[in-house]
């Protein structure tokens, strides 16, 4: 379907890639359990996945394919799960910011206010979200857990975004 149709009513939603930005993944020591717990809520939230990534900590890895889904506009919004906490080589913010036209900064503060309730730690995490062309980035943590509570606590208001942003709605004041 081309971009600027309007999705029909049997659609089941807006277009999603998944990116997994760890190591241990890539290197396959390790299960990705995040981006399956982000496919799962995206599934039953109505999106369509389209891309499913696994990425090592790699800053330039992950700006250009974060570029070409946008600039190729292969999907609506792009979840990073990983690469948001302090280790040195966590860079998923960075990459986001770096390829950013707008920043969207209430978004990660939002997944942040809502973890703090969970856990004190929630102010340790760097998520961003931004928007490049028609795409919305939000960067999710690496942990299942965290990367399921932070998802579940916005994709509501997500889908509100994704009307503006892609142009099915117009105005949020009403």
């Amino acid at each position: 379907m081309p971009s600027n149709e309007l999705c029909p009513e049997n659609c089941r939603g807006y277009r999603a890639a998944i990116i997994t930005v760890s190591d241990s993944v890539y290197r396959r020591e390790r299960e990705d359990a995040s981006g399956k717990v982000i496919s799962e809520i995206l599934k039953t939230s109505g999106f369509q996945e389209k891309n499913y990534l696994v990425l090592p900590d790699e800053q330039t890895l992950l700006e250009n394919e974060m570029k070409k889904i946008c600039d190729e506009n292969l999907a609506d919004i792009i979840l990073t799960t990983g690469g948001t906490g302090f280790s040195q080589r966590d860079r998923t913010p960075e990459a986001t910011i770096a390829i950013a036209e707008r920043l969207v900064p209430g978004i990660p503060e939002a997944m942040r206010l809502h973890s703090m309730s969970i856990t004190k730690r929630a102010m340790l995490s760097r998520s961003a979200a931004a928007i490049r062309g028609k795409t919305l980035i939000v960067n999710l943590p690496g942990s299942p857990k965290a990367a399921k509570e932070n998802l579940q606590s916005i994709i509501e208001e997500i889908k509100h975004g994704l009307d503006i942003l892609t142009g099915k709605e117009n105005e949020c004041g009403t």
